[in-house]
């Protein structure tokens, strides 16, 4: 309880201050009434969306958008106080000069210039409106990703090869089944040979995939769906009921993939055929650095594949890549990851430049990387958690040609 005290009373006076900017502004009571009611009403409902969470069921679409828009007034508000607090440090000083050089002023302090609250509501109005946006539109907001990727061991049978990636459905964030049924028709129309799907199926239990089932399996791809498991699909971040309850959720969401169409690849490979070569698809459960689930088992899933076999490997934490995949005595060729989202927040000119808050925490977090000749892609991520919604980091969907080297053709 006392936790809740002390946070009311500093986003209180956090709130108080951040509104000096608009009273500087607007002496109209209509709207500073109005801003008031907004403050409040989020406030509110974060508040009681936190107090009432459910350990465990985990995220809902209400806390989501709780703390969506939270997140939205409370970077407002800090643009505005970040202009607000560089004027009041000018403003002290200005008032120290003028007692010490005993001015005959009627106050120390001079007036707020409306020229910097002017300045701050411009500049905070940008994140603002992009957080909305990002939770009314851009989390629905589908980007294809085209890669042509040479080797020079791909069997010749296998040039032109096309593969569909896509990771981080988080079912249980979807809100709109129209909006999500464009979206797997826009994967279908890819037409690529076969589909992967690089783990986070949920957010936290099974139950979450179930009225999804149908739209999900209507993917198509004539050599196959192929998924792993990420973090999320184990049910680590609710509370179970006994350990036989996490177990049959697992189990229940392996199940519910394989209705789908999906074969759901546990530390094992399966190899795709084409006159007479094969390349191997290889899929290890989630294995994760900084506490994450290492159920991923590398040397068992190719104890029954060849070195100098093609190998496309599906782990679904990059961090994996560099930890044990490229220095393995097996070369790896591609290695398909998604976990990082790209924050759902960043900045990206394609071809150019791309930056988001992740790269702190994730040295590879979005699109493709190269190292020792092996290839790792980081797909953005098809769905959303937490945050609803994706600001300059859009839902992604990847579709990567494999190609021979020339001197290979």
């Amino acid at each position: 309880m006392l936790r809740w005290i002390v946070l009311i009373i500093f986003f209180s006076l956090y709130g108080i201050y951040a509104f000096q900017a608009i009273k500087t502004l607007t002496q109209q009571k209509s709207l500073l009434i109005l801003y008031w009611i907004f403050v409040v009403l989020v406030m509110t409902n974060f508040a009681y969306q936190s107090i009432s969470f459910n350990r465990d069921e985990g995220f809902n679409h209400q806390i989501s958008l709780a703390l969506g828009l939270f997140l939205s007034l409370f970077v407002f508000q800090t643009f505005l106080i970040f202009f607000l607090l560089f004027e009041d440090i000018v403003r002290i000083l200005e008032a120290i000069y003028r007692f010490f050089n005993k001015s005959d002023v009627t106050s120390y302090f001079s007036d707020r210039r409306k020229f910097i609250s002017q300045l701050a509501l411009g500049i905070a109005a940008v994140p603002l409106v992009s957080l909305l946006y990002g939770m009314y539109k851009g989390k629905y907001n589908y980007k294809v990703l085209n890669y042509t990727l040479k080797f020079d061991n791909l069997p010749k049978e296998f040039d032109g090869f096309t593969l569909t990636q896509i990771s981080d459905i988080h079912s249980g964030s979807f809100d709109n089944i129209e909006k999500v049924s464009y979206g797997i028709d826009l994967i279908n129309q890819q037409k690529s040979d076969v589909i992967l799907f690089t783990g986070d199926m949920v957010n936290n239990k099974a139950s979450e995939v179930f009225p999804w089932i149908d739209i999900l399996g209507s993917l198509e791809a004539p050599q196959g769906k192929f998924s792993i498991l990420g973090n999320h699909d184990y049910g680590d971040y609710v509370q179970w009921k006994s350990d036989e309850a996490k177990k049959q959720n697992l189990t229940d969401l392996i199940e519910a993939q394989q209705k789908m169409g999906f074969q759901v690849l546990l530390n094992q490979a399966q190899f795709i055929e084409k006159e007479g070569k094969r390349i191997a698809l290889i899929g290890v459960e989630n294995w994760g650095k900084g506490g994450f689930k290492k159920a991923g088992d590398l040397n068992l899933a190719v104890s029954e594949v060849d070195s100098d076999d093609f190998k496309i490997l599906m782990t679904h934490d990059p961090s994996h890549w560099e930890a044990q995949v490229i220095d393995h005595p097996y070369p790896f060729e591609l290695t398909l990851s998604g976990h990082t989202h790209g924050m759902q927040f960043g900045i990206e000119i394609p071809g150019w430049f791309k930056w988001s808050p992740v790269k702190w925490r994730y040295k590879q977090w979005a699109g493709v990387y190269n190292q020792a000749k092996q290839y790792l892609n980081v797909n953005r991520g098809f769905g959303f958690l937490a945050y609803p919604g994706r600001v300059g980091i859009w839902p992604e969907i990847t579709v990567i040609t494999l190609k021979c080297s020339e001197k290979v053709i």
